[in-house]
């Protein structure tokens, strides 16, 4: 049986939270009805397709690299790393894992299948399609958790992105402990402050 995998990520460009990357395992010709890439379906159709998608994988695995990492190692670095977690995460090793993108991620050892970067990989390969959605799917639920410790941000709305609801936020109440102090924006938030002093 033939296996192939893809590999997503979502939250690159916000100002807090963290990055989440998701992997899944397909059999190989496997579709699933309506996955794309996740920026282009509504919240409640990639709940859906999430549900859909954990059904129907050989299998999937779903990873974080957390803010610290994201501030120590950049948010490339932080991406690779949370693709790595992703993929060693999974029970099953497909034959062929496809990268959405133009990078490929420093993989454990153990993986022993062929790599392939895929540029618009979301659109055009089932599988990086369906580990987009997991891992958008995943990130939301995450910051909306965080909109309960920090409601004053409006993680629940933006997820963390600089909307310019989250920037006067931000002006008004200072950056939280689960802001990216490398992002230029969080860092003129904080005026110098040290992260969490301020909210």
């Amino acid at each position: 049986m033939n296996l192939y995998g893809g590999v997503d990520e979502a939250g690159r460009g916000p100002l807090a939270g963290p990055v989440v990357a998701a992997a899944v395992v397909l059999r190989d010709g496997a579709t699933i009805k309506g996955v794309r890439d996740s920026k282009q379906l509504s919240p409640a159709r990639r709940t859906e397709l999430a549900a859909s998608i954990r059904a129907a994988a050989v299998s999937w695995s779903v990873a974080v690299a957390d803010v610290a990492e994201i501030d120590q190692l950049n948010i490339l670095g932080a991406t690779m790393l949370a693709m790595r977690r992703a993929v060693s995460g999974l029970s099953v090793q497909p034959d062929l894992l496809r990268i959405d993108g133009n990078r490929l991620p420093d993989l454990d050892a153990g993986f022993t299948g062929r790599l392939e970067a895929l540029v618009g990989g979301d659109d055009i390969c089932p599988a990086i399609g369906a580990a987009s959605i997991l891992a958008k799917v995943a990130r939301d639920e995450m910051m909306r958790a965080l909109h309960l410790e920090y409601p004053m941000y409006g993680f629940d709305s933006h997820k963390g992105y600089p909307t310019r609801l989250h920037l006067e936020a931000l002006a008004k109440f200072g950056v939280s402990p689960v802001h990216r102090m490398s992002y230029r924006p969080v860092r003129e938030a904080a005026g110098g402050q040290r992260p969490g002093a301020g909210g």
